[in-house]
């Protein structure tokens, strides 16, 4: 006990204050509970439908649980991109982390695809435009963080996207954003854009030169590491590029599509192409894939 304390009081002496003041304060602090620590009210508090249909409120917590997923995946690849040096096994290890998170969202989707009444989800996400989970702004963070944004853009549009300002026209994304009846921007892009634009803008200056394909590309084939992290960067690849959006695609063909005919998404997007990988083709880190890989993106398995 006494060497705790005089950890405590060297502790405290470093940052220039008081060790006394701070025992103090330990010695009339409640002790910490579980429902304040997790913040369970507020987190139990946090879903609002819009109609009565009671299956609404498990698509409510579902795209919620699947944004603190999206956190937690941003938190790891944080951990490598915004430090000046970073280990290449913990690199590999901060990989496979964003990996066994991306794989919970892929089979979290039953949640989705065998927990809503047909009938009541085709009434209430009609009260649901414009919004779309196209506005997930984690989503498009987590792109910057992890690729050049020339990656992002589609292939018929690389020579023009010139600088990253100018590649904002170009990126694959756009045309999910498109209402499909008159060729312009939705309002479910119009409303993004203006609320994240110069944010993503902003992001894809800052990690330029420090995005994780490009830190990639600067570590040596010798190091011990190298094919374990390019093993885990695959796997990743794979998993948030490919595995994730078919599946994705699959359950919105079981709620979208009827007889044949596919319903219109809530942000008039369309949907198939803009799910599917071989149409997107967003690719994280083309350098690690083969030419036939890539050539059919999205029609293998790993």
């Amino acid at each position: 006990m006494e060497k705790l304390i005089q950890q405590i009081e060297e502790k405290y002496k470093a940052l220039g204050q008081n060790p006394e003041t701070y025992l103090k304060g330990l010695l009339h602090s409640k002790p910490l509970n579980y429902w304040d620590y997790v913040q369970v009210d507020a987190l139990l508090n946090l879903q609002t439908p819009r109609t009565d249909f009671a299956d609404e409120m498990i698509f409510i917590i579902y795209h919620q649980v699947t944004e603190l997923m999206l956190k937690l995946i941003k938190h790891e690849i944080s951990q490598i991109v915004f430090v000046d040096e970073i280990d290449t096994k913990i690199f590999a290890e901060k990989v496979d982390r964003a990996s066994r998170y991306t794989e919970i969202l892929t089979s979290s989707f039953g949640v989705m695809s065998r927990g809503m009444n047909y009938e009541d989800y085709n009434k209430f996400r009609l009260s649901l435009a414009p919004a779309s989970g196209f506005q997930s702004v984690q989503f498009r963070e987590i792109e910057l963080y992890t690729t050049n944004i020339i990656n992002l853009v589609k292939t018929e549009f690389k020579e023009k996207a010139t600088t990253i300002e100018n590649s904002f026209n170009y990126l694959y994304w756009l045309d999910a954003g498109l209402d499909r009846r008159t060729g312009k921007k939705s309002l479910t892009l119009l409303q993004f854009e203006e609320k994240y634009l110069a944010h993503l803008i902003e992001t894809a200056n800052s990690c330029k030169t420090i995005n994780m394909n490009t830190k990639f590309t600067t570590i040596k084939t010798d190091d011990v590491n190298y094919e374990t992290l390019k093993n885990a960067l695959r796997k990743f690849d794979y998993l948030f590029n490919v595995k994730w959006p078919l599946t994705h695609l699959e359950t919105a063909e079981s709620y979208l599509i009827e007889a044949g005919v596919k319903r219109a998404a809530t942000g008039m997007s369309d949907w198939q192409k803009y799910l599917h990988p071989s149409y997107q083709r967003r690719i994280f880190f083309p350098e690690i894939w083969s030419e036939e890989e890539l050539k059919n993106w999205g029609n293998f398995a790993l």
